[in-house]
């Protein structure tokens, strides 16, 4: 310590006047980090997800705590809380690792089924054939029935493994995955119902819907087509999240839905409830907002508060019709 003192010995001691630069350009910075800050943190905690967002803002580090590598930029639509939980599905998607099934194999589900009308539920369990030749259910007597299925020249009902196929070609980039559900002909040309024109679905709404349709195909979905989904969803504008959900069965759950104004829920809302863990798909619920009549103002086919689910309680795949697991 002397020895250093020595060393300073001839240097004078800094008074207020060479001291004010060096201050001034210390809380220059020290204001500057904490505006830094507080944008980032306003921009990444803002909007709809101000008060729940606090466990899926942690996407930079989705496992064992390593690096996430760098996701694909979600456009800027004013909803950073519902971009990140779509960007969040979208890390976890691509991590999976998914063995396609044999042509042999079948595909297992037990469906829980609510009715809109009577609020009946009945419980359903179904076989299919990874190639679609055949396909089986579990009757009220307990045994297992089996059906050939003949083919389907149309290309709405096609097999597992056809399905898959059909998803493999599509694109892994989200913008480019956009293009071709909001462009495909297919979905287009195609009536969502009678007496709706062809054409008439708004770009946005269509391709969320057929986005939607890939989400849910028994198929087993390429990992990467998967994200690509889910980065594609973050680029519709009417996209919405809803935390804090729960399915039927009460398990927790992250709500997918599409408004096609904004705060406009029209008579009813579909939702598609997400698994927060594993984003994978646990329901498929519309709820009625309002009565819902007939087209030409007829009968009541819905009341508010009527729910229409379909529950996945159970899938898995398996050698025979009758094995669950």
């Amino acid at each position: 310590m002397k020895l250093l003192q020595d060393l300073r010995a001839g240097v004078p001691e800094p008074d207020a006047e060479r001291l004010a630069p060096l201050r001034g350009r210390l809380v220059s910075a020290a204001t500057g980090r904490r505006r830094a800050r507080s944008l980032a943190l306003r921009a990444l905690i803002g909007g709809a997800l101000a008060a729940g967002l606090a466990a899926a803002v942690v996407v930079a580090v989705p496992f064992g705590g390593s690096p996430a590598p760098s996701p694909v930029p979600a456009v800027d639509t004013g909803r950073p809380g519902d971009v990140v939980v779509l960007e969040r599905a979208a890390l976890v998607a691509e991590r999976r690792q998914t063995t396609e099934p044999r042509p042999d194999q079948w595909v297992y589900t037990r469906v829980r089924n609510q009715q809109p009308a009577d609020g009946q539920v009945t419980i359903r369990e179904e076989w299919i054939r990874y190639d679609g030749k055949q396909i089986a259910g579990r009757g009220e007597d307990g045994r297992i029935g089996i059906s050939d299925v003949p083919p389907d020249p149309d290309d709405d009902d096609l097999s597992p493994q056809a399905y898959r196929a059909k998803l493999m070609e599509l694109p892994t980039d989200p913008d480019e995955l956009l293009a071709h559900v909001s462009g495909d002909r297919h979905w287009i040309d195609k009536p969502r119902e009678e007496g709706v024109p062809r054409g008439s679905e708004p770009p946005d709404a269509r391709a969320y819907r057929v986005l939607m349709v890939y989400l849910n195909q028994q198929a087993v979905m390429p990992p990467k087509v998967e994200a690509a989904i889910y980065r594609a969803l973050a680029r519709i504008p009417g996209v919405r999240i809803s935390l804090g959900m729960h399915d039927a069965q009460g398990r927790e759950a992250i709500g997918v839905y599409f408004e096609n104004e904004p705060g406009d829920t029209g008579v009813s809302t579909r939702y598609q409830l997400l698994d927060p863990d594993t984003y994978r798909l646990l329901e498929d619920r519309t709820v009625w907002h309002r009565a819902q009549y007939a087209h030409d103002g007829g009968d009541l086919m819905f009341e508010a508060g009527s729910v229409f689910a379909v529950t996945m309680l159970a899938d898995s795949i398996v050698d025979e019709p009758g094995q669950t697991s």
